[in-house]
């Protein structure tokens, strides 16, 4: 077994994780810039929103937004913004997540951005910012927090911890602070008020991830309990899936709160007119930037060239979704290494791409049934469904079995593998 080769495909296959690119390394590493332009328009509504601004931000779920906020949050602490930036799936279990346990991830994360800058705070204070966090309706539970916490070790990291890990008490904080929301937030506007009298700097929370929440989920946090999320009185950036805000009762009562959400845009690889056509020449300067992302990860003696532009039209423009094809094609690679060790020929071409589509394509069948099969087929045909607003089609939208596209208008299109899928059923034709 060559295990050079084997070592080089592994660290492909490592650096195609799906994360995104928020430490010095990792960007340093893998970052292509991009999306500039959407970088500018959220600096854009934080400075002309009310010093209680709400930002709803959107987008399909792995075109790259969270990366952006991280350069976006990087960016306003430069501008004069004390700006805590986190992950909800970092602090609760996604799950599990709901407006109680987002305000209260705000106080926390507040507190722990305060104290790891240096924020001046009086013992006093802290003090009784210790007692808030550790005491819950429960008395036996609010017992064991202060017990655990007389053992020593950083209490913030303790009730972060717990938060992340613990379901009863995340349990135990729905049933303190449900039917006293406004308490959480005004904790959170006493740390953000502390924070603003020692740095002078305005307070800017960047929420990320919650895009990535079930649609039950996002219907019950934005549209339920909407009013209660948008309480504490300093700027709040959420984020928010792109097949949420298709939704017209949600939409509503996002518009009543915010002017309109922020969108996220996936890379246009061909115009509408071009995009089914075979001789359809697509858009060199974002295949280009595409391209680039992958050199980033994968060493180009590891992929044929043509294989690699392949990649990138089947990621129709979502940047997880290259990833993801990427690091399947590595993952064949290994396979094909360990199975064959007396090659040394082995890199990322057509046959491997078409091992990694298969796997995928496979995936993306296993839930669809006839009733979807139809919706994606009428997609595919004509650019948009017979009804955008079905909660059959927000579904497809929300798995990226369909993908949408902006020009003067909307337009939509269904994800390259699945269209491979629909081929495959003489559903469409070749």
């Amino acid at each position: 077994m060559d295990k050079s080769l084997l070592e080089r495909f592994r660290k492909a296959y490592q650096s195609l994780e799906l994360f995104p690119l928020i430490t010095a390394r990792q960007i340093e590493a893998f970052r292509v810039d991009f999306a500039n332009d959407t970088i500018a328009r959220l600096e854009q509504a934080v400075e002309d929103a009310p010093p209680n601004g709400k930002l709803i931000f959107a987008g399909h779920r792995g075109c790259g937004k969270s990366t952006l906020l991280a350069k976006f949050a990087k960016k306003m602490m430069q501008q004069g913004y004390f700006v805590a930036f986190f992950s909800v799936a970092d602090l609760i279990e996604m799950s599990d997540v709901n407006h109680v346990n987002i305000l209260y991830a705000i106080a926390l994360t507040l507190l722990t951005k305060a104290t790891e800058n240096g924020v001046q705070i009086s013992k006093e204070t802290e003090k009784t910012l210790r007692e808030w966090f550790t005491t819950t309706q429960t008395e036996t539970v609010t017992k064991d927090l202060k017990s655990e916490l007389g053992l020593g070790g950083e209490w913030l990291k303790l009730i972060t911890a717990k938060l992340k890990n613990e379901a009863t008490f995340r349990e135990e904080i729905k049933k303190t602070y449900e039917r006293k929301v406004s308490e959480l937030a005004r904790k959170a506007d006493e740390i953000a008020s502390i924070i603003q009298a020692d740095t002078k700097k305005e307070v800017l929370v960047v929420i990320d991830d919650l895009d990535k929440l079930d649609l039950g989920l996002v219907e019950d946090i934005y549209k339920n309990n909407i009013n209660s999320l948008f309480l504490p009185k300093f700027r709040i950036v959420f984020t928010i899936p792109i097949s949420a805000i298709r939704n017209n009762e949600l939409l509503a009562v996002l518009q009543s709160l915010v002017s309109r959400p922020l969108l996220m845009a996936v890379c246009k690889f061909f115009k509408p007119e071009d995009i089914h056509k075979q001789d359809g020449v697509p858009k060199e300067k974002f295949v280009n930037l595409f391209l680039e992302i992958l050199k980033r990860r994968i060493p180009e003696e590891l992929i044929e060239p043509e294989t690699a532009r392949k990649i990138v039209l089947k990621s129709g423009g979502v940047v997880r979704e290259l990833v993801r094809i990427a690091r399947e094609c590595c993952s064949q690679c290994l396979l094909l290494i360990r199975s064959e060790p007396e090659r040394t020929d082995i890199k990322i071409n057509d046959e491997i791409l078409q091992l990694a589509v298969k796997d995928l394509r496979n995936e993306f069948a296993r839930p669809l049934g006839e009733n979807l099969y139809s919706i994606l087929v009428t997609t595919y045909e004509n650019l948009t469904p017979k009804d955008a607003k079905s909660e059959e089609f927000l579904s497809l939208l929300h798995g990226l079995y369909v993908l949408e596209y902006e020009n003067d208008d909307l337009w939509y299109d269904v994800h390259p593998i699945v269209v491979d899928l629909l081929k495959r059923k003489k559903l469409i034709a070749e």
